[in-house]
């Protein structure tokens, strides 16, 4: 049975179709689930038994073997955006929504809570990363201070609590995501730039944002770090030299790296960006990722 996803956010062209892609650490590739419209971000259960994704603003659950995806109930929430992340023991879904906050929902789906402070706040939130022990959300606020835009990381009790800024930069900081020892926050930023738009992949102590550390070195620009469950592996969406931001429509790779940085393998060559691999997609098993390609036909 065909599913009809909500019609929010962006659109794909007439010829252009979402594909749901699981790949292995060989290249092998598993079309998972394909649709007319715009899918993204998708990430793992726990358990390994789902993929989690979004469309339209809602989230949706589909079995890495394929099948029919199955909304998630997440209540109130309508608005949910390509940023969400899976408690580590599986039970609860952290989001981000158009409003501006973080929510966190039963995996089975029921009444949103929410986490960000329930005061008025500076900023919005975009949430990317989680702690190993599950105590601890990273994002990024993208906060209007000194007359201009500025995007940096911060982090916020899972449970809720005071934020902590790590970063205070003036340059675009985005898609930090914890190692599975807890112990760094890797994260892409343009601190290094020497043209606009120009991402490099840095990590840093997750505890105060000190120890900062560039990754990647190349003439690509590098987004999203996602950290493999045993810590073995980096994977990044390389964009073409020039690229400002994480666009949709484009030629990107998926590449390795070491969690120290150093040669990068390619994985995966296809047409996609934004909302390809937003959120950590890496399998329990550290042997599969899960990714959105949007090829024109």
């Amino acid at each position: 049975m065909s599913v009809i996803f909500p019609r929010r956010g962006r659109s794909l062209a007439p010829d252009q179709r979402s594909e749901l892609i699981v790949i292995d650490l060989t290249g092998r590739q598993q079309l998972v689930y394909t649709a007319d419209e715009v899918i993204e971000a998708p990430n793992w259960s726990a358990d390994g038994s789902w993929l989690v994704f979004n469309a339209g603003g809602r989230l949706f659950r589909i079995a890495p073997t394929g099948g029919d995806p199955e909304q998630i109930d997440t209540g109130a929430l309508a608005d949910l955006n390509n940023d969400h992340v899976l408690s580590p023991d599986g039970s609860t879904i952290y989001v981000s929504s158009d409003d501006g906050h973080l929510y966190a929902v039963p995996f089975a789906g029921g009444t949103p809570r929410r986490v960000s402070n329930t005061h008025d706040t500076p900023f919005h939130y975009y949430l990317h990363g989680i702690s190993p022990d599950g105590e601890t959300l990273a994002y990024v606020a993208v906060e209007q201070r000194h007359d201009e835009r500025q995007v940096n990381v911060f982090t916020i009790p899972a449970s809720g609590g005071p934020d902590t800024r790590l970063t205070d930069l003036s340059m675009p900081n985005d898609g930090p995501e914890y190692s599975p020892d807890g112990r760094w926050i890797y994260f892409n930023s343009e601190l290094a730039a020497s043209r606009p738009g120009h991402a490099q992949v840095f990590r840093m102590n997750a505890a105060d944002g000190s120890g900062l550390e560039q990754l990647t070195f190349d003439s690509y620009v590098n987004w999203f770090p996602h950290l493999s469950p045993d810590g073995r592996h980096v994977s990044v969406l390389s964009y073409p030299q020039g690229t400002t931001g994480h666009p949709a429509d484009k030629d990107v790779l998926l590449r390795l790296m070491a969690p120290e940085g150093g040669p990068m393998r390619t994985l995966a060559s296809f047409f996609g960006g934004q909302g390809t691999i937003n959120v950590n997609s890496w399998a329990p098993d550290s042997q599969r990722l899960a990714y959105v390609a949007y090829p024109k036909h």
